[in-house]
């Protein structure tokens, strides 16, 4: 295993790699629930579509983290990304259920788009394009990525606990403690508390050198939770069996039932082929930047870089992220991509493939464990996000400030990412920045033509695409 996985080579351990593996799983357990809910838009009527994306989300986390912990050796998970899944929705279900129509055949042609994407992204990949394209990519821009990523895991954990709400005037705000002391309802901000809490043990233990501060912290705050909640974790095992079934005959190969094909570029559904064709663009753009952006941002905050400054075995990451979006369409549901939480598994150390084989089985355990990912709350997880945000923010010192155009270019990059909700939109409007700003001082090369096609197709998708 050491041999194979090179764990004493890459400075690890065993051990090391699977408490990383079960911090990395912890943080993004959530997508388990959090995809279907997306999928179906918590649609009533839709359960046959819940159960088969449940099942299908699960196999191809395991798939895909498989495939990424065994063939390209990295510690990088996958699952259905955000985002991209409830562009899903509104593109392919809301449509069906608006005109009264079937939103299963719109789930279909769906999975068609998705089918597509993933296998451009496998022919991409296999050309080594993909790999070409992600080194081309400028600087500035490479080393803003990884800076922009952790505010933005950061950010989503602020999210996910209620740290920050929801202001009709300046958008968001801090969690009203007050209010909720004053009307006696201090457990809706608990989440909120015990986050912060979390999160500052976490940083107290790792800046004591404790190993394993992060799942320790994550552990510490679930215990927490259920006693000051008076809640305890139950599972249910009635809806497995259901699931299973719905997966069968809705989820699996469902992208070659009926008309899916037909529907998938129809005037009906997506404005004809062009609009199928630009969906699939835009599916191609998100997802490739998505997991690019991840893969530097990590791969940074766990020194595994090239002397170039790219991820080791990035083809073989890409090739992964590709191989499971296409497995993604057969089995039934939206993207797969490298999820960015897998940052808070190498702050725990997480260094080798092993800690990816062990995420994958813990996924595995979720097919028959139905409520497994519901047991560890929001708020235990949450402060490991904001943790390996502050650790990340760190890479933003690469960043060369004393150069405008490069200190323009990291920061469009960043603040992008963070206030649009979209790590591709972050690296989308760093690339037409860069490129407004080398042709107009003069400092435009043969070797900028790359991440001037990337700038034009994010024009592209922003005039035609809302997401």
């Amino acid at each position: 295993m050491d041999k194979f996985f090179e764990i004493s080579k890459r400075g690890s351990t065993v051990r090391t790699e699977i408490f990383a593996g079960l911090t990395t799983f912890f943080a993004m357990a959530y997508i388990i629930v959090v995809n279907p809910n997306q999928v179906t838009g918590f649609s009533e009527g839709l359960g046959n579509v819940w159960n088969a994306v449940y099942i299908g989300s699960i196999l191809v986390a395991v798939i895909g983290t498989l495939i990424m912990g065994l063939y390209a050796k990295m510690p990088f998970a996958q699952a259905c990304g955000m985002g991209l899944n409830s562009f899903f929705f509104v593109s392919f279900v809301l449509p069906e259920l608006m005109n009264g129509g079937d939103p299963v055949e719109g789930y279909h042609a769906g999975l068609v788009i998705v089918l597509i994407s993933g296998l451009v992204f496998l022919v991409l990949s296999v050309t080594g394009a993909r790999e070409y394209i992600a080194k081309a990519m400028p600087t500035p821009l490479k080393v803003s990525v990884s800076a922009g990523i952790g505010l933005f895991i950061a950010y989503i954990g602020f999210q996910n606990v209620g740290f920050i709400q929801d202001n009709q005037y300046t958008l968001t705000q801090l969690v009203d403690i007050h209010g909720a002391l004053s009307n006696g309802e201090i457990m809706t901000v608990l989440p909120a508390i015990l986050g912060f809490i979390g999160f500052l043990i976490i940083v107290i233990l790792g800046q004591r050198k404790v190993k394993g501060n992060v799942i320790i912290g994550i552990a510490v705050i679930a215990v927490l939770y259920y006693v000051l909640s008076g809640q305890t974790p139950s599972f249910d095992f009635s809806q497995v069996g259901q699931s299973f079934k719905d997966f069968t005959e809705v989820g699996l190969l469902g992208v070659f039932s009926g008309n899916a094909w037909a529907a998938a570029f129809s005037p009906e559904l997506v404005g004809g082929i062009f609009g199928g064709i630009m969906l699939v663009v835009a599916f191609c753009l998100v997802d490739m930047f998505d997991t690019i952006g991840t893969l530097y941002g990590t791969a940074s905050e766990a020194d595994m870089l090239d002397e170039n400054g790219d991820p080791l075995n990035l083809n073989k990451c890409m090739l992964a992220d590709s191989t499971a979006t296409v497995v993604g369409g057969l089995l039934g549901t939206s993207t797969c991509t490298t999820f960015v939480e897998s940052a808070t598994g190498v702050s725990a150390g997480g260094r080798t493939g092993l800690t990816s084989v062990t995420v994958a089985c813990c996924f595995f355990l979720c097919l028959f464990l139905t409520p497994l990912a519901s047991i560890v709350p929001a708020c235990a997880t949450a402060p490991a996000l904001v943790y390996v945000g502050v650790l990340m923010l760190g890479n933003i010192k690469k960043i060369d400030m004393t150069d405008l155009a490069s200190a323009a270019v990291g920061f469009m990059t960043i603040i992008s990412m963070l206030l649009t909700y979209s790590i591709a939109n972050g690296i989308g409007i760093g690339a037409i920045t860069y490129t407004v700003i080398t042709l107009c001082t003069g400092k435009y090369t043969k070797k900028d033509i790359m991440v001037t096609i990337i700038a034009l197709l994010f024009v592209l998708k922003f005039c035609m695409i809302t997401m």
